[in-house]
């Protein structure tokens, strides 16, 4: 997993930290344009490839069976922060299935959002599974599910609607995968290289005018995190304010470990990217760094600003600077 170096952390006229990675930008026809570290790196997607997991949703004809408006499919594709925007959505779209809160298979955590924090906390309410950040996700597995009139279980490897996932991911990835692990979540997560991660992007990237369900597929779900911003992170997440910057430009979304992909449909181009390390705060500055690179926002902008440039402490002193390592992007 030894990468090359993408991100530096400066203090004192000295480097504090340095943070490694693999990057690659593929075209439309699943070539590299330009690679950091090893393109063939062996990766987890984690939550950077959901909308290659809601595909199967939206192709199969079930999406549109349960009346799913982009806001849901911005959704499907989300790591949310349990806002109410998120919870309360879901709660609908579960309650439109004649499902509940006990069909989700993801498990309970506390919320991102401050103010849905502040709401449990002061009313002593434990967290449920709908605040989970993939409670969106699951509940577009639940409508595959219902669907195909399949069993509950659908986190199970072996269940149609995990079947259905990996050979979407096998197809758009371009690669067998070797392989799975299970995600915070407790879907699985199908392993593929940084190459196929960032062909499957380009993939979307590329998908308009092209015939068949599968592209129809990809422009729907790209479509509508640009358009719904809000419902693929939070405010305040890196993910929702970088696609703002964008105009809706590019499709953004980070995984835990450190993983980021884009897509970029006016460019033809796909992005992803992995920190060796598993540092949030290093994916957000390199997927920050390759979006100035790539034309699609300024660098002054305050949303790359955020993640690259200017260190300051509580008291606003400058401490330092976070900028990119000699030779990436």
């Amino acid at each position: 997993m030894s990468g090359a170096p993408m991100i530096e952390l400066w203090r004192g006229g000295r480097l504090e930290s340095a943070h490694l990675g693999h990057a690659v930008i593929c075209d439309t026809t699943g070539q590299i344009v330009e690679s950091w570290g090893d393109p063939t790196a062996l990766i987890y997607p984690r939550s950077s490839c959901k909308m290659v997991q809601g595909l199967p949703l939206v192709e199969s004809g079930a999406a549109d069976a349960a009346g799913l408006e982009p806001r849901r499919l911005a959704l499907a594709c989300a790591s949310h922060s349990g806002a109410a925007i998120h919870t309360d959505t879901v709660t609908r779209w579960l309650g439109d299935l004649g499902l509940s809160e006990a069909d989700l298979r993801c498990g309970s955590h506390m919320p991102q959002d401050k103010p849905a924090q502040k709401g449990l906390v002061c009313s002593d309410t434990q967290p449920c599974q709908i605040h989970n950040n993939c409670s969106g996700k699951h509940s577009g597995f639940l409508t595959l599910t219902k669907h195909m009139k399949a069993g509950p279980e659908y986190v199970e490897i072996d269940h149609p609607v995990q079947r259905a996932v990996r050979a979407a991911f096998e197809d758009v990835t371009g690669e067998d995968s070797p392989g799975h692990g299970i995600d915070g979540c407790s879907a699985p997560n199908f392993a593929t290289s940084v190459t196929g991660l960032a062909r499957a992007m380009a993939a979307f990237a590329g998908a308009d005018g092209k015939p068949g369900a599968r592209a129809a597929a990809m422009v729907r779900l790209r479509d509508a995190m640009r358009a719904h911003p809000e419902m693929v992170a939070g405010e305040e997440r890196a993910c929702t304010n970088l696609m703002r910057a964008t105009g809706g430009k590019v499709a953004i979304k980070g995984g835990a470990e450190a993983v980021y992909v884009a897509i970029l449909p006016e460019a033809g181009l796909g992005v992803a990217l992995k920190i060796v390390d598993g540092g949030t705060r290093a994916s957000e500055a390199a997927i920050a760094a390759l979006l100035v690179k790539l034309g699609v926002i300024e660098a002054g902008h305050p949303a790359i600003k955020a993640h690259l440039g200017t260190q300051r402490n509580w008291r606003g002193i400058e401490t330092g600077e976070i900028r990119t390592a000699p030779g990436f992007a």
